[in-house]
């Protein structure tokens, strides 16, 4: 009886890179792999890296070295963004056996069986092999210049994902942005765009499989069904008719969408959006700061104003929807001014939900060579006052819908304080915990929001 070979998978980085590896693994699956942990010995290990800080290209590396030491006669496969734009340093890494670069992900399974092809010694029995020694000759690389134009879309296929009740499902790929401080679009090259046959067959999978809830995600979601030309703008009607046909797929109860940019939400968009019964009403709007000076050092394309009516036009056509966003302290130049009109800006707005990063140079990229760099003690203690913030507005938006009712997605169990319930998410994605020994994964019940009983947690009632 043969013994079926393991892999393990690492993911590294953003909702895209987590379906990629969904992917990947069902690659490896119908190749005949058996999946294992990473922490388990493996014949094959694959790291999707992650570039988008100098401390997501260290984590690739750490990531790639350990499964080398867990296993020495294992494959070694690095994909993705830290391979993409540091490719050099990859093929150089002794630890890495195959290179394989964005938009050639679904070659993995090609890939191997070319370097077990390549060198014939049988490591997972025992070859003397170590990431030091390099006795493996000839890696295996496939890697492209993904900022070529013309690139296509990397087809994948995917029918289940890691969670099990919402499925994140890539629709676009690339960026044509260039936003000062950000690496992506040279690791992810050029907008493209799935075709909506393809992501509605996979919806359609996925609802079979038991799937009540999607997220439409991308590398740039606003930039859906765009064609190469950089200053094409946005086509709100590619995403929304994108929208509307997933809407369709029978036994999809609820669509989310991932990051979108503020200039896309217009007034038509919004109020065509808004008769989508199954969108969720919470939106993530990339924000970075609210002080136009700053936006315009970092080549955002917007205002703070054109922000401000996006949320606006969104609070017009939906129900109190949840509004979330990124904000980026210690931006190069940014004066104590710059920053004080942040936090009023942001407190204006009233978000739900703020992701707080402190800037950190990227190599490669504008940003980093820009003058008057902010100091880290600086940046750390404008970080804390957001965080400040960001929890007393999160907390306000929860307590305005205590007595409302909602709608309830469960996920998972949960034990508190003595008591079995059932957790999961409202439409705005507010946890909720309904008290059941009953397993209600993947079930939806209505009830009105009680008061918070943990930490960000509140009661489902009847």
């Amino acid at each position: 009886m043969t013994t079926r070979k393991r892999a393990a998978l690492h993911n590294l980085g953003c909702k895209v890179n987590a379906y990629e590896t969904d992917a990947m693994q069902e690659l490896l699956e119908h190749a005949g792999y058996e999946i294992v942990a990473f922490t388990d010995v493996a014949d094959v290990y694959v790291i999707n890296t992650c570039s988008v800080t100098n401390m997501a290209d260290r984590k690739s590396r750490q990531m790639i070295h350990r499964a080398k030491k867990k296993n020495p006669h294992a494959i070694v496969v690095a994909a993705g963004c830290y391979v993409q734009t540091s490719t050099e340093e990859v093929l150089a890494d002794l630890a890495v056996d195959i290179v394989i670069g964005n938009n050639q992900k679904n070659h993995l399974v090609e890939r191997i069986a070319e370097f077990e092809a390549k060198n014939p010694i049988n490591l997972a029995e025992g070859a003397e092999k170590s990431a030091d020694a390099g006795a493996v000759e000839e890696k295996v690389v496939d890697c492209v210049d993904i900022n070529q134009d013309g690139q296509d879309y990397e087809y994948f296929l995917v029918n289940k994902t890691a969670e099990h009740t919402r499925a994140f499902i890539k629709v676009q790929d690339g960026c044509n942005q260039f936003c000062s401080y950000c690496i992506i679009p040279y690791a992810r090259g050029r907008v493209r765009s799935r075709a909506i046959e393809d992501v509605v067959k996979e919806v359609e999978g996925l609802a079979k499989s038991g799937y009540r809830e999607v997220v439409l995600t991308g590398i740039h979601l606003s930039s859906y069904g765009l064609t190469e030309n950089y200053n094409s703008g946005f086509e709100h009607n590619h995403l929304l008719e994108l929208i509307e046909a997933v809407a369709k797929v029978q036994g999809i109860d609820r669509i989310r969408l991932g990051s979108l940019e503020p200039q896309i939400i217009t007034e038509a968009f919004a109020s065509r959006l808004a008769k989508v019964d199954k969108i969720c009403p919470h939106f993530h709007l990339s924000l970075q700061s609210g002080c136009d000076a700053t936006l315009k050092r970092m080549n955002r394309k917007y205002t703070a104003a054109e922000y401000e009516a996006g949320c606006a036009m969104l609070r017009k056509y939906f129900d109190a929807p949840a509004i979330t966003t990124d904000v980026i302290v210690g931006f190069p130049g940014e004066t104590e001014e710059e920053f004080e009109t942040t936090k009023e800006y942001v407190d204006h707005i009233g978000f739900y939900e703020m992701h707080i990063f402190k800037y950190s140079k990227r190599k490669g990229t504008k940003a980093a060579v820009m003058p008057d760099q902010v100091d880290e003690k600086i940046k750390a203690r404008r970080s804390d006052i957001l965080l400040t913030l960001e929890d007393v507005m999160s907390h306000a938006y929860r307590q305005s819908y205590v007595g409302r009712e909602v709608e309830v997605l469960f996920e998972t169990p949960w034990e508190w304080d003595g008591r079995s319930y059932y957790t999961g998410y409202t439409r705005e994605y507010i946890r909720v915990a309904y008290p059941t020994n009953e397993d209600l994964s993947n079930q939806i019940k209505k009830g009105i929001l009680g008061e918070q009983i943990a930490e960000n947690i509140y009661l489902l009632r009847e």
